[in-house]
Order: structure tokens, then C-alpha cells, then sequence
């Protein structure tokens, strides 16, 4: 998406945490949404697509979310208030978090010339963990 003034619009990640090491949370995956309703799609999707794997008491967090949380949500994205939906599947808590944000336009990079370090990627290097 091309803008060219600032844009509000709402940051999405998903983190999980396995509750039996200590290590602190690890970011699994990130999403630009551009509406409440697109943000809250996201985790939906997320859990219908995953609910068939959980354990039964996580599969029920995560229905009980997309059936009447859900709707909480999209009105606390439209107060532009912070949520997070999180399920916890054996020893793995899964949260998702939504954060209200304004993105900011990008420069225009055609004719510029690039950092030095964006020469140091290819393509067809497995990306690092």
C-alpha cells in the first residue's frame, strides 16, 4: 500500500511462550492492518485455523473468543484502546496483540542510492532464526 501522509491504522503480532522453560516470549508473526475489522480478521483466522489442534480447554478460549469476544475487541481497536487474545494450549501460551498506530509514509527509494548492507542480502539465503 502506497501513502504519502501518515495513516492510522493498527500493529498485530503474535507471540507464544512455553510456560515450563522461563525464556521470555518469542515473536511468531506480525501484521499491518489498516481497519479495526482487518486486525480482528487476522487473529479470527489465526484461531479457526489452529482450534482443531488445541486441547480442549484451549479450543474453548478460542471459541469463546470468536464468538463473543471478538466483538469487544473490534469496539476497544474503534476506541483505539490496545487488545490481546490469548489461549494456552498445554505448556504454550499464544497471545495475540493488536495496538493502535499511526504508519508513517516511506520514502521514495526510486533513483536513491540503498545502505551499503542492503547489498548483503540474497534472495536465495535461507533466512536467519
Amino acid at each position: 500500500m502506497l501513502i504519502d501522509k501518515p495513516q492510522r491504522g493498527y500493529w498485530c503480532e503474535c507471540w507464544t511462550e512455553d510456560l515450563t522453560e522461563g525464556a521470555g516470549p518469542t515473536l511468531r508473526g506480525s501484521f499491518d492492518a489498516y481497519s479495526a475489522p482487518q486486525a480482528s480478521r487476522w487473529v479470527a483466522v489465526a484461531l479457526r485455523t489452529i482450534s482443531p489442534a488445541l486441547d480442549p480447554d484451549a479450543s474453548d478460549q478460542a471459541w469463546e473468543w470468536l464468538y463473543d469476544g471478538r466483538i469487544e475487541t473490534r469496539r476497544a481497536l474503534l476506541r483505539a484502546e490496545p487488545c490481546t487474545v490469548t489461549v494456552t494450549h498445554a505448556t504454550t501460551r499464544i497471545t495475540w496483540t493488536i495496538r493502535p498506530v499511526l504508519f508513517l509514509p516511506l520514502a521514495h527509494r526510486q533513483g536513491v542510492e540503498l545502505p551499503a548492507c542492503a547489498y548483503d542480502f540474497s534472495p536465495t539465503q535461507p533466512m536467519p532464526r
